[in-house]
């Protein structure tokens, strides 16, 4: 990162994650002997880079004061919205009392628990010249088919320049700010951050990450959670 470049993220968390089939939203539920959340932020607050966290919690959020995040000093609570993009805008919203323009915003799944500090680093140091921005992700390597109504199959799809979609997504405070609400006025409701800045006209980078970054959406991805997190352990 330039030199005098400072960096905050933000994590929506307002989601109730109902494909987990459980009554407690996912980024609640236990994952070894802290929270999804917890390891979520954790890594997050570890890495120099980032200055602070702003949270985007459900209103009716009935979880968040148990975390043990929930009076840090480097963590800022926010209202969540209806859709992912509109609790990551008002988190943009607030912090552009703490933060100038230019600044970097890192937008990271709450349910992503494993995200690596060696993936941080690649994301920061690889967009620290780049004009737009950029996401982590990782190259398709299944064989990917397209489907209609009925679940036929209606071609296979070449996958040489197919991407998955990772986070941190990371992008200037006011670009993205801008970006968000203007695919809003324009009836996109985006599903990540990426989205908003390429209707918006720029192209964002696509920065290989490590494929241990899951994002915890049915039961399994757990148990595979938490065996990643041990094998990061051995790492250290």
């Amino acid at each position: 990162m330039s030199a005098g470049a400072i960096c905050w993220a933000v994590v929506p968390a307002a989601g109730a994650g109902r494909r987990m089939g459980s009554s407690i939203p996912k980024q609640y539920l236990p994952l070894g002997d802290s929270l999804v959340i917890e390891h979520t932020l954790e890594r997050l607050l570890a890495h120099p880079s980032i200055r602070g966290v702003l949270v985007a919690i459900s209103p009716g959020d009935g979880w968040w004061e148990s975390t043990r995040f929930c009076s840090s000093l480097r963590v800022r609570q926010v209202s969540g919205g209806a859709k992912r993009c509109h609790s990551v805008l008002n988190a943009l919203k607030q912090l552009t009392q703490l933060a100038a323009p230019d600044d970097w915003v890192l937008v990271h799944d709450a349910a992503r628990p494993c995200l690596s500090g060696s993936d941080i680093d690649r994301l920061v140091g690889e967009l620290s010249g780049h004009p737009v921005g950029g996401l982590l992700a990782v190259p398709l390597h299944d064989t990917v088919k397209r489907a209609d109504a009925s679940g036929q199959v209606v071609e296979t799809l070449p996958r040489e320049q197919l991407w998955r979609a990772f986070t941190p997504q990371m992008f200037r405070l006011e670009a993205l700010r801008m970006a968000l609400e203007q695919a809003l006025e324009q009836g996109f409701e985006v599903t990540d951050e990426a989205r908003a800045m390429e209707l918006a006209g720029f192209s964002p980078l696509l920065v290989e990450g490590r494929g241990d970054n899951i994002k915890i959406t049915r039961p399994e991805d757990l148990a595979l959670a938490a065996f990643y997190l041990e094998q990061q352990k051995k790492e250290l």
